[in-house]
């Protein structure tokens, strides 16, 4: 039997998100300092948006009771201060202390710098250049060689022996281990430059110990590592203190660490014995439709200002969409703090766990919707300033048939390991036997799993002098 293609016609209905819609998809799950940006620059392009400019209403004057939320919302006064531009600040005549800071210097600043005072020919310059400036925030080179050099496009193409050269440039420059390809090569660039009669550095046993026995060092297993090298234990226990005492990220020296600030989207507060919470005014935009302007453009429509009219119906929903994303973030904290108040009074080890449909439930949304609400924002509490996402966890059964959350156990392994004697730190396999022992099911694995989040060294490195 012989079968043909055919074309069939068939009907079906799936849902489509109008761009409009899709946007305010997007809008939802933006910070709430990113969001008020996007309406700033709206206020300074639509002329029939306006920002309502009052003073904040005092702490004692909201509550639970009077939501924020009316037609009219006030500009983050984190985006309006110190906004003045420079050429006002000359015409003062006065700096600030910001003025006189001295700007940051990157790494790759730093060695550059460094190169530019060596006596080289342009073209050794350049390779040497351009391998200070592919390192890493580390001060590692994770770039081979040959890739490096056929970025450049010299002519003649440098050959392997060049770039050699200009690495080993790099490397002697400080910081010292900067450049190196691995971890061994960063110790070991920074072991042959201490010096000789330095206290308790045995440079020949240290040497070893970075070139062939590395694991046996990170896992603090000194017996072993006197056993290998054939040495006492007193010298190979002075030769990984002096190891230990370098720098195995040496870029860290130099550059700009970033960090992330974050402003509390809402702030939890204790009043006549309740948990309110609110929006924090200093995030939510007052801005609202310029009245007088649309009634005198609808007024004279017939003029026929297209652009208008879409700047009229922008500036309409750029003010329902700020009420509708803030009356969001405030109905899902609202009810997450409304699950999880026992944390607020007791800690983390009072957790509950808590799943993202439980939440869009309550607030009858869809939980993608929740997820994206709980994306980048941020919940002051007594306890600390955590992202939504923090009070959400999966759902572990104990052995009463109870249930406990991750954060709880997590909570539980720090207290048990800060409890733990100095002669007797405590593996992860007897974490979990006193896991057990309570009442809590959890896996070695887990147990090791939730250390590693906590950032708790295993316990032959949390006490490496033990024997």
């Amino acid at each position: 039997m012989m079968y043909s293609p055919a074309l069939q016609a068939r009907t079906s209905m799936t849902p489509v998100l109008s761009p409009r819609l899709q946007r305010a998809v997007r809008l939802l799950q933006m910070s709430s300092l990113d969001f008020a940006q996007l309406v700033r620059q709206a206020l300074d392009t639509n002329p029939f948006l306006e920002s309502l400019e009052t003073d904040a209403p005092s702490d004692d004057s909201v509550d639970e009771a009077v939501d924020p939320l009316d037609d009219a919302f006030a500009p983050p006064e984190a985006l309006w201060e110190g906004d003045l531009p420079a050429a006002r600040r000359a015409d003062v005549g006065e700096g600030t202390v910001f003025d006189t800071l001295a700007a940051p210097t990157t790494l790759a600043g730093h060695l550059a710098s460094q190169l530019n005072v060596l006596s080289l020919s342009d073209r050794d310059r350049v390779l040497a250049l351009a391998l200070a400036y592919s390192l890493d925030e580390d001060g590692y080179l994770r770039t081979s060689l040959d890739e490096v050099g056929a970025a450049l496009g010299l002519w003649p193409a440098p050959d392997p022996q060049e770039l050699s050269i200009a690495l080993r440039r790099v490397q002697a420059l400080d910081p010292a281990g900067v450049g190196a390809r691995d971890l061994a090569e960063c110790l070991l660039l920074q072991l042959a430059l201490l010096p000789l009669d330095a206290p308790r550095a045995d440079h020949a046993l240290a040497t070893r110990i970075v070139s062939g026995h590395l694991p046996a060092l990170a896992a603090g297993d000194l017996a072993t590592l006197a056993r290998q090298l054939g040495a006492p234990h007193e010298t190979v226990q002075a030769a990984c203190d002096t190891i230990r005492h370098l720098d195995p990220r040496p870029g860290w020296r130099h550059g700009t660490q970033f960090v992330a600030y974050v402003t509390p989207d809402v702030v939890v507060s204790r009043h006549q014995g309740q948990w309110v919470t609110r929006l924090n005014p200093a995030v939510v935009p007052r801005v609202r439709l310029n009245r007088p302007y649309a009634q005198w453009f609808q007024h004279h429509r017939a003029s026929g200002h297209a652009q208008l009219g879409a700047d009229l119906q922008e500036a309409k929903w750029t003010v329902r969409n700020v009420e509708q994303r803030f009356a969001t973030i405030l109905a899902v904290a609202r009810a997450i703090l409304q699950r999880q108040h026992r944390f607020l009074a007791l800690g983390p080890m009072a957790m509950r766990p808590l799943a993202l449909r439980e939440i869009a439930d309550a607030v009858g949304m869809h939980e993608s919707t929740v997820s994206r609400v709980t994306n980048n924002k941020f919940m002051a509490t007594p306890c600390g300033v955590f992202e939504f996402k923090y009070f959400f966890s999966r759902r572990l059964t104990t052995a009463s048939g109870g249930e406990c959350s991750p954060t709880a156990i997590r909570t539980l392994i720090r207290e048990l390991i800060a409890a733990e004697g100095a002669r007797a730190p405590l593996t992860d396999v007897a974490l979990a036997q006193m896991l057990a022992g309570q009442g809590l099911r959890v896996a070695r694995r887990t147990v090791t799993k939730y250390r590693q989040q906590l950032k708790i060294a295993p316990a032959q490195r949390r006490h490496p002098t033990i024997r």
